[in-house]
């Protein structure tokens, strides 16, 4: 099977010769770690969506390289600066003071602190959609005509988005106004939180009709990253007034042009949102994070065949020794072989703390369990 039949089949419960070799990414610190412990560079570099670090011996995927953030967005400018952090705005207004010590390829060693959002009220928000027009050429790479070509013939999956390309609802929503004040906006200002969510679903089917139409798309994830250790950073019945019905016109829109893989992809444990994901559409869920008791075999056993499921494999446990790494991976990938609709990969970017043998064990392992 080539990449596409195979990812495919696996998502719809289908036979497969293997499940994909995917993995999410490394950070910067990791990178460099790495080096360290003897890979080359020409071995190491690449986008790990995409399949591109050699060594690894990844499938390749591919994304269509759509430009639906602000456009051209506030001016980014730094506010302020000293030898340990810089406050500085983004493309969004929002204010962030960023971590300098210790940061390596674009990746800090901690998340920024948000200082500030944009999106207050009305008027705030009314003002900030200027920046995205759903026309504006500059949403389309240059090379459009040249791409699709190349993608007519491709024998590998294709997404609608880059990861975190359109984000998501919940996402979007964040980006504007900020975590506390989105809570406390669904309950003092809905009417706000309603308005913003049917223009960004109306900027969303306007921007991607142009290429659903002239372009095959295999699959769209919806980033959200709306939970946490302990659960959802909103309730079911949030999730249902303001996202369902949202959720449900964007997925009708994606399938009415032949988008068969519907991902929803958040961190935390979102169990108590997964009877409305199905509900909405969605048909498949990542990255399963360990620490948030996010257990593939659990979910499946719980969900069957209603959801496909990607990730779930520790990262904890890659930083420990061979035999944790065996209880993990034996202990998961064997047991959804059988049940099906499953591609493994570690439950988020890898740390520094994962030494590259470690690394290279586990994808051995990987391996092993379907190429005996």
């Amino acid at each position: 099977m080539n990449s596409r039949e195979r990812f495919l089949a696996t998502v719809s419960f289908r036979k497969a010769d293997r499940y994909p070799y995917w993995e999410l990414g490394i950070w910067g610190q990791t990178y460099d770690r790495w080096i360290r412990e003897g890979l080359s560079e020409e071995e190491l570099r690449g986008d790990w969506f995409r399949g591109e670090p050699r060594f690894a011996g990844l499938d390749k995927r591919d994304f269509i390289p759509l430009n639906l953030e602000p456009i051209p967005g506030f001016e980014e400018k730094v506010i302020s600066e000293d030898e340990r952090y810089m406050v500085f705005r983004d493309k969004w207004g929002r204010i962030r003071r960023g971590l300098k010590d210790g940061e390596a390829h674009g990746t800090r060693m901690s998340m920024d602190t948000y200082i500030d959002f944009f999106v207050k009220d009305f008027e705030s928000f009314r003002e900030f959609k200027k920046y995205f027009d759903p026309y504006d050429l500059r949403r389309y790479p240059k090379d459009w005509d040249e791409l699709k070509r190349k993608w007519k013939s491709r024998n590998y999956p294709l997404y609608l988005t880059e990861n975190c390309g359109f984000g998501g609802l919940y996402w979007n929503l964040r980006n504007m106004m900020g975590t506390v004040r989105l809570s406390i906006a669904f309950y003092k200002m809905p009417d706000l939180v309603h308005e913003i969510l049917d223009f960004m679903v109306e900027f969303f089917v306007k921007s991607t009709e142009k290429a659903l139409r002239e372009v095959e798309v295999d699959a769209f994830t919806f980033n959200e990253d709306f939970a946490c250790k302990s659960g959802p950073l909103i309730s079911p019945k949030i999730f249902r007034e303001f996202f369902l019905p949202r959720y449900e016109e964007m997925i009708k829109h994606l399938k009415r042009h032949g988008v068969k893989v519907i991902e929803l992809d958040s961190d935390g444990n979102t169990e108590s949102l997964i009877p409305l994901m199905i509900e909405a559409g969605v048909n498949t869920h990542w990255p399963l994070e360990a620490a948030s008791d996010m257990n593939p075999v659990t979910i499946r056993k719980k969900y069957g065949e209603e959801l496909a499921l990607y990730g779930g494999i520790d990262k904890r446990a890659l930083a420990s020794g061979r035999r944790t790494i065996e209880r993990e991976v034996y202990g998961k990938i064997a047991p959804m072989i059988e049940l099906g609709g499953y591609i493994p990969t570690v439950d988020h970017t890898i740390p520094p703390d994962v030494p590259l043998e470690n690394f290279l064990y586990y994808l051995e392992l990987k391996r092993r369990i379907v190429e005996k």
